[in-house]
């Protein structure tokens, strides 16, 4: 199992993030002391791939633990807005960065940051710009309120080459349905760390949680 998944955790410097794992944890943090473990259940239910968000005092301080203690992790930061927050990451050991949205600022810093980014996205206009600036992975946020799977649905067709990882609103219900279209690698979402699981530090549901979501599968397009 860990050969696997250090293989995987290897491979996300050739491989597309959006293709680590059909799902992609969102990680908000009280507790810096509760990374680790955290991080470790989750690589162990098979969802390498891990998001921590820049929401709290001690986002910077978990990805610098999950960096330096977990190596099958691939930790990321997650809700990147400004150029300092993309330096200040990449230093604490982020291996990816997402944002919640883009300018050209944003877009330029995380570009020159040398690990991989995904920009966020809610509109065509938006991912027609990115497109025109050679990008084509991008978040696509907040992706019930912005229209879901049928809008989704509606940029495959127009615009193949981009490809998303959509989050908000995304629960094990509606997951197979965004992981079934073609312009959709993964998705993300929190429903796998369940605020009292946490509390409880119950790692062992984590692990569970993570586990049933990993298995998530593609369904072929109908």
């Amino acid at each position: 199992m860990a050969s696997t998944s250090r293989a995987s955790a290897h491979a996300s410097s050739r491989a597309s993030l959006l293709d680590l794992a059909p799902v992609v944890p969102v990680v908000v943090l009280q507790d810096a002391s509760d990374a680790v473990p955290l991080a470790r259940a989750l690589v162990a239910g098979g969802l390498p791939a891990i998001e921590v968000t820049l929401r709290t005092p001690v986002a910077l301080d978990a990805i610098r633990a999950i960096a330096g203690e977990v190596p099958d992790a691939v930790v990321g930061a997650g809700t990147v807005i400004t150029p300092e927050q993309v330096k200040e990451s990449v230093a604490a050991g982020a291996r990816f960065l997402v944002s919640p949205g883009w300018t050209d600022v944003l877009l330029e810093a995380m570009r020159g940051s040398g690990v991989p980014f995904l920009p966020g996205v809610s509109t065509t206009s938006e991912v027609v710009a990115l497109l025109e600036r050679g990008v084509t992975e991008m978040k696509f946020f907040p992706a019930e309120a912005a229209g879901g799977t049928a809008y989704l649905k509606s940029l495959a067709g127009p615009l193949p080459q981009a490809r998303f990882c959509p989050t908000g609103g995304i629960g094990p219900g509606n997951a197979p349905e965004y992981l079934a279209l073609p312009n959709v690698g993964c998705v993300g979402g929190t429903w796998m760390l369940p605020a009292d699981a946490i509390a409880a530090r119950d790692w062992g549901r984590v692990e569970a949680l993570a586990r049933e979501a990993a298995h998530l599968r593609l369904r072929p397009q109908v």
